[in-house]
């Protein structure tokens, strides 16, 4: 995939990549087992993605509009601090998150799907958007991944960001 220019200059300067969870980190589809309990997927080379972030002293956050106890074991498992859950007003939630980190909308990439995320996504410097983003939303950002949400479109982002910064090579480095 062709990068250009502007799009690795944004990449570069995000200091905290922000991420919808339903229909990006997951594949956007709720279940629920016999006994009611809601289960929802996620995909491993993300998280190693999400990792290269952190380790690189890229923050990392979660915004979303739904409430659920396996988002927070996922965020733990992946040492997030950030996360924000319950939330439908994004763009308030989102600054909220500026306020506390001190950042700026510029500092930020969000990556989101649908129209729910398009009030937080428009403040910030690199809006991204997985393969099968609503079309309207697709429009609209700067990067569309390859790959569709919840099977590695949040691993494209981590990689595009870590691109943008010249640190995407040393850290796939690391592991051969």
């Amino acid at each position: 995939m062709s990068i250009g220019d502007d799009l690795l200059e944004r990449a570069g300067k995000v200091r905290l990549a922000v991420f919808d969870v339903d229909g990006v980190m997951t594949d956007g589809r709720i279940g629920y087992t016999d006994d009611g309990r809601e289960f929802k997927t996620f995909h491993t080379r993300d998280g190693l993605g999400i990792k290269g972030l952190i380790s690189n002293d890229i923050e990392v956050a979660i915004i979303t509009a739904r409430q659920s106890a396996i988002v927070d074991r996922r965020a733990d498992e992946l040492g997030l601090t950030h996360v924000i859950q319950g939330r439908e007003d994004k763009a308030r939630a989102l600054d909220e998150l500026l306020e506390r980190t001190g950042l700026h909308g510029g500092d930020l990439a969000y990556t989101g799907d649908d129209l729910v995320d398009w009030p937080a996504m428009r403040a910030c410097g690199l809006k991204c958007a997985p393969a099968d983003a609503s079309l309207w939303l697709r429009q609209r950002a700067d990067f569309i991944t390859t790959r569709p949400g919840g099977h590695g479109a949040v691993r494209e982002v981590c990689e595009l960001i870590l691109q943008g910064h010249g640190l995407l090579e040393a850290w796939q480095g690391r592991f051969v």
